[in-house]
């Protein structure tokens, strides 16, 4: 909305001082002749903001003015920022108003406190995209126009109508009742409820969403971390393979895309970690980790051992003998 932009520039102006059309306008992710308008805008309201022409100009605010927001001490000002730091403003689309929040959060405090957090703030790193072991993390991809519908059902009560395509099986319309989104390891996830049962659907396999002007029929009242801890549970006893493997950790992310749920986790010795995963069947949980060639051993069920043995012997006879003529 327009009256949440000009806000947001009067708190951009107010932070960094003199800015350009164009920094203004990366900034609020606006064309420049928006922000220029915007600016005309909250100079006719009386807003002292000028401009200072020639190669190093800008706009700029008179000394002094400031918006006034109260009831935030330094900590709790921190807390926000830490919460929202790293990937966090990705999380079920809301990277811009996160980003707008800050701006007001910093905003709100004494002159004195707002120095002594940008310093704290710069001292904390949460969620990096690459860990110790150099390995990145890549969240899955939802496109804004489904997020921002999916979002709307939850948030509004109504039903949600949508396109999935879900591996294995074919691409089919759902119409559910929303109860609310979970995000785990960069995956996002809708909880829902369809013909009376409880359904789980991964946010990156949604092709399209719309919200429905039915009113959806869920509880009043949602405890997500126990519905998700029951979801999870009830998830890992249905019938999948379980499977005991000792990985290298420069792999443990490979299987773990492979697989269906992780039941348990421990560091081995040296550089491999133990694992307790679900596969859909003998099949996948063989393909999986034959992709793992030697960083991967296999501790049980023994059905499974055997039938990687057995598949590295037709591959040491498909090869012993000599080359083939052609």
């Amino acid at each position: 909305m327009r009256a949440d932009r000009l806000v947001s520039l009067i708190l951009l102006l107010r932070r960094r001082g003199r800015m350009t059309a164009d920094q203004l306008a990366n900034e609020l992710e606006v064309s420049s002749r928006t922000v220029l308008r915007d600016i005309d805008a909250l100079s006719s309201a009386g807003v002292p903001v000028y401009a200072d022409r020639g190669r190093h100009g800008g706009y700029s605010l008179l000394p002094g003015f400031r918006t006034e927001l109260t009831g935030l001490n330094h900590d709790e000002a921190l807390a926000l920022f830490t919460a929202g730091a790293g990937r966090a403003g990705t999380v079920f689309g809301l990277s811009a108003p996160l980003a707008s929040a800050m701006r007001k959060v910093v905003d709100a405090l004494p002159d004195g406190h707002r120095t002594s957090l940008d310093d704290a703030a710069a001292r904390f790193l949460v969620e990096p995209e690459i860990d110790l072991l150099s390995r990145r993390a890549i969240p899955e991809h939802v496109a804004e126009t489904v997020m921002n519908e999916v979002r709307a059902a939850v948030l509004t009560g109504r039903r949600l109508r949508f396109d999935y395509a879900a591996p294995g099986v074919p691409r089919g319309r759902r119409t559910v009742d929303p109860i609310g989104l979970v995000t785990v390891r960069g995956r996002s996830y809708l909880l829902a409820i369809k013909a009376g049962e409880d359904r789980t659907y991964r946010l990156s396999r949604i092709l399209s969403a719309a919200v429905l002007p039915d009113a959806a029929e869920r509880p009043a009242q949602v405890d997500l971390d126990r519905i998700w801890a029951e979801r999870t549970a009830r998830f890992l006893s249905e019938d999948h393979i379980a499977v005991d493997v000792r990985v290298r950790s420069s792999r443990r992310d490979e299987l773990l895309d492979a697989a269906r749920a992780v039941r348990s986790e421990e560091n081995a010795e040296n550089d491999w970690v133990r694992l307790d995963v679900a596969f859909e069947d003998l099949r996948h949980a063989s393909w999986a980790v034959w992709q793992l060639g030697s960083d991967a051993e296999v501790l049980a069920p023994e059905t499974l051992r055997i039938e990687l043995r057995d598949r590295a012997l037709r591959l040491v006879t498909r090869y012993s003998g000599p080359t083939p003529e052609v």
